[in-house]
């Protein structure tokens, strides 16, 4: 449905041109929205209008005419016809309220494929009818992403999630399914790379900034060649972001196919990683080992497992790390020079990580 304000501009527009009044009423002969100065009451002419068969009509001077929304009538355009042109300019309002109405009910159409689509509430033959009729392109290439901010969704940020996207003359659609992100579901032409889509999603979190939100995250799932691939996308993109919460909590862009192990972990219950941690640290807990063992691990795993290096950046001696890297071994009984020890070690504290956050999120 067309909204008022839109229904007043646009007759306001076409007085400004023609010169000639209108008013829009619903079927009862209640005015919608009107640029007459002398407010008249045409109940009873728009009632007897209405019952006709006709699609126009005048009466008492002034042209009335149906505007249909399919085969339902939905409003009844009344034009001035003091002007002898009269007729004629309502002719052409009545086609143009007519087309304003297909193209808002095609754009609520869209958008409500594209969230049923998301969610998997569509058969493979209604994804492909609905499509069809709504001229959108069957096996165009498409990718998902998902707009996060501190504040949530709300109407201020599609707002400026459609503007940014705007300026960039792309095909995309922004929705939203639930009350927490705003969705795009953008079309992409067959030279566009990964590099293209980085770009895309960092010039979305730059805009935001700009306007003053804060905490924007952008997640996005895989490419998809086909409109039935667009809900794997979707999901890919919501696991994105909530693997990218946990593990790449420095992260404003956080595409899918990076997630590496994480996205593993994150699909793990919880009674398994219990049991995993409680083996591999003997009931230890991870988050006990003082702050100079923990920044010792961590500096130790950014560096490839590179003791010169290591100890280079810690500013320490190389025989001081080889001892912390021994007292750990002594109480963990891995020794993180061992590849495999050190990805067991760096598993276990990935796990860690997803099971707290996991239990901050059930509390």
């Amino acid at each position: 449905m067309i909204s008022n304000q839109i229904l007043q501009n646009t007759i306001d527009g076409m007085t400004s041109i023609t010169h000639v009044e209108f008013t829009v009423t619903d079927t009862e002969g209640r005015a919608v929205v009107s640029t007459m100065q002398e407010r008249k009451n045409f109940e009873k002419a728009v009632l007897d209008f209405v019952r006709s068969a006709a699609d126009s009509q005048e009466q008492q001077n002034y042209h009335f005419f149906k505007i249909f929304d399919e085969q339902q009538l939905e409003y009844v355009l009344i034009v001035g016809g003091s002007n002898e042109n009269a007729y004629l300019v309502g002719k052409m309002a009545a086609y143009q309220l007519q087309s304003l109405l297909v193209a808002y009910k095609e754009r609520f159409d869209k958008d409500n494929f594209i969230k049923n689509l998301l969610l998997d509430n569509m058969l493979l033959v209604d994804i492909y009818g609905r499509a069809k009729k709504l001229h959108m392109p069957i096996d165009a290439r498409r990718i998902v992403m998902i707009v996060e901010t501190v504040s949530g969704k709300d109407n201020n940020a599609i707002d400026l999630v459609k503007e940014c996207l705007a300026a960039g003359g792309g095909k995309e659609i922004v929705t939203a399914v639930d009350e927490k992100n705003v969705v795009i579901v953008k079309e992409l032409s067959d030279d566009v790379t990964a590099k293209d889509i980085e770009k895309s999603a960092r010039g979305i979190v730059s805009f935001m900034n700009k306007e003053k939100l804060e905490g924007v995250k952008v997640a996005y799932g895989t490419v998809v060649d086909e409109i039935k691939e667009v809900s794997r996308s979707y999901k890919e993109a919501k696991m994105a972001l909530d693997v990218g919460k946990i593990f790449f909590a420095d992260k404003d862009v956080i595409p899918y196919n990076e997630l590496g192990i994480g996205r593993l972990i994150y699909q793990l219950p919880l009674p398994l990683c219990k049991m995993f941690i409680q083996e591999i640290f003997d009931g230890k807990n991870p988050e006990e080992f003082d702050e100079e063992t923990l920044t010792t691990i961590h500096k130790f795993f950014e560096n490839s497992l590179n003791v010169s290096e290591t100890s280079r950046q810690l500013f320490i001696h190389r025989n001081t790390l080889v001892y912390r890297l021994d007292k750990l071994q002594k109480s963990t009984n891995l020794d993180l020079r061992v590849f495999e020890d050190a990805i067991t070690f760096r598993i276990a504290l990935m796990v860690v990580e997803y099971m707290k956050y996991m239990e901050e999120q059930n509390y």
